[in-house]
Formats: structure tokens, sequence, C-alpha cells
């Protein structure tokens, strides 16, 4: 399956674009500045081999940079607003309730990216849960793989739009 430019989008709201780009601003400005200036006071202190501090400064560097190219991803594909969604169809930006086959329990949580918070679990149209569903109606079964290889059904109960909260 080749994925589509639409596949790719990140929908975030104003809100969540500008913590993200201040962010990534921050690490790639005087994030970037700190952590240069750790490693080479860790560097003045002698053996680099035995230098814990230098040791753990590049490793947190690593994180530096790995987190600067994550959100240099999201925001390249990021749209700010709401993704086209449909009363009762699963997308992006809907709060979705889910029924486990064989469980009487059911699980509400809002479809979007990761980088959304708020007071309801957030699960990816990316993750295996979130691209089973997506596009699906209420009343739909879905099937995904779980981590250890076995496969879950999930009956759609109800997708509404996200109005916050």
């Amino acid at each position: 399956m080749t994925e589509t430019r639409a596949d790719n989008v990140t929908w975030l709201t104003q809100e969540a674009y500008d913590r993200l780009k201040a962010e990534l601003d921050h690490l790639s400005g005087p994030g970037r500045t700190e952590i240069a200036k750790k490693i080479e006071a860790a560097r003045e202190e002698g053996d680099l081999r035995e230098n814990g501090g230098y040791h753990a400064a590049k490793e947190e560097q690593g994180k530096i940079e790995g987190r600067i190219l994550q959100l240099q991803g999201i925001l390249e594909n990021a749209k700010i607003g709401e993704a086209p969604r449909a009363e009762g169809v699963v997308g992006p930006g809907m709060t979705v309730t889910v029924a486990f086959e064989g469980d009487d329990e059911e699980v509400t949580f809002l479809l979007a990216s990761r980088e959304e918070s708020g007071p309801i679990d957030v699960y990816s149209p990316k993750s295996p849960l979130g691209a089973a569903i997506n596009g699906k109606k209420v009343g739909d079964k879905a099937t995904y793989s779980l981590p250890n290889g076995r496969s879950m059904t999930v009956e759609i109960i109800d997708a509404t739009p996200y109005v916050g909260g």
C-alpha cells in the first residue's frame, strides 16, 4: 500500500502547533548551545573513556537531535485546524467509542496526533487500532494486530466530532 499525501497529514490545533514550534525553536537554538557547552566542559575534565559526564551529555545530545528531527517531520506535514469529518464516520479529530470483541467494556478515545493532549486518551490514526478503524462507520467491525502477533476485533459504537474540554 502506498501512502498518499493525505495519509501523511498531521492535523493539529493552533495551540498544539505553536507548542511544538516553540519546542523546536528552543531545541534547535538554545538547546543545542547548552548541550554543546556541557560536552565541552566535560571534555575538559580529561580522559573521555571514564568520563561519565561526557557520555551523559553526548547521550542527551542524541536525544535532542532525535526530537528535533521528529518535530520537523510533524510540523512539515502539519495542517492547522480540523480534519474533514462526518458524524458517524471514524477519522482524525473524532471521539470514538469501541467495544472489544468478547468484552463488555467500551473504550472512548480521541483519534488524533499523539501531540494533541487533553482530558481524553489519544490514539494516533497511524497506530494499529487507529489505522484499522479509520474510515469505518458506526456498527462496523475492524480487526488489527496486537504487538504479540495476535489479532483483536473491535466494533465501532460511536464516532462524534471532538469538541474539546
